[in-house]
């Protein structure tokens, strides 16, 4: 299931019931686990591990070199998990040694055409980027986010779960869980509750959420006072306790 015409350098580990493409370049100390397909002309550097059942389109650039102009050639990883999907032209970074040494992406997310995921990157699960998106370096996606088509997310920032961002919007401080975030100003405009229906949340849950962001986005609190509220919310909704968890570890302030 290897072509011919690809190029496997003799210390890649390559599983069983792998399929690589023709002109498809496979680096030294790279591992792909079982089951996953890489398509022609795809080209993955090292040291890089892939999981299993991971499908990887043509002309994606895995694990190369991170965009940083300090790197200096130390030895970085990139780690991915299980069931992703890494679409046409995307190009994922390994680490740099003053971010940790590590890019990790985590199980079934999706990567839609000329995605970018820079270096030191931390993806959870279940994480939809659309096309011509772009994480800078040390971005934190966490699990069920989206990522609109032409947003870019700013270094250092951390997205928080089932958070939405809509297509073109710039995020340059911390986006907290659950909510939409929209617009050339970059304003939340609410929670996600389709998102949140389709993953299950009860109405009892979602109705908490929306007495939480009103909390933080609509009384005009200090963070400090935002927490005080919600955890006595929390209380007796634990989805809640996302929020308040974001809010207490940010470091760049939250996007309002």
């Amino acid at each position: 299931m290897i072509n011919e015409h690809a190029i496997i350098h003799p210390s890649a580990k390559i599983a069983a019931g792998v399929s690589i493409g023709a002109g498809t370049i496979i680096g030294s100390d790279v591992e792909i686990g079982e089951g996953s397909w890489i398509g022609p002309h795809v080209v993955i550097e090292g040291p890089t591990v892939i999981g299993k059942n991971n499908k990887i389109f043509q002309f994606a650039s895995v694990g190369d070199v991170p965009q940083d102009i300090t790197y200096q050639g130390e030895s970085t990883r990139l780690e991915i998990g299980d069931n992703n999907i890494i679409r046409e032209y995307c190009m994922i970074s390994r680490g740099t040694a003053k971010g940790g040494g590590l890019t990790r992406l985590g199980n079934n997310n999706f990567f839609m055409a000329y995605t970018h995921v820079g270096h030191d990157c931390m993806v959870g699960n279940h994480v939809i980027m659309v096309s011509y998106s772009a994480l800078s370096g040390h971005v934190i996606l966490n699990d069920y986010t989206n990522i609109g088509a032409y947003s870019a997310v700013h270094q250092f920032c951390s997205v928080g779960a089932y958070a939405f961002i809509s297509r073109a919007t710039y995020v340059s401080k911390d986006v907290l869980p659950y909510v939409m975030v929209a617009g050339h100003t970059t304003a939340v405009c609410g929670i996600n509750t389709v998102g949140l229906r389709r993953r299950g949340f009860s109405s009892e849950a979602i109705d908490a959420l929306r007495r939480a962001y009103k909390i933080v986005f609509r009384k005009g609190l200090t963070v400090q006072q935002a927490v005080d509220e919600l955890e006595v919310l929390g209380g007796d909704y634990p989805e809640v306790m996302l929020m308040i968890d974001s809010l207490k570890q940010s470091t760049r302030g939250i996007v309002r």
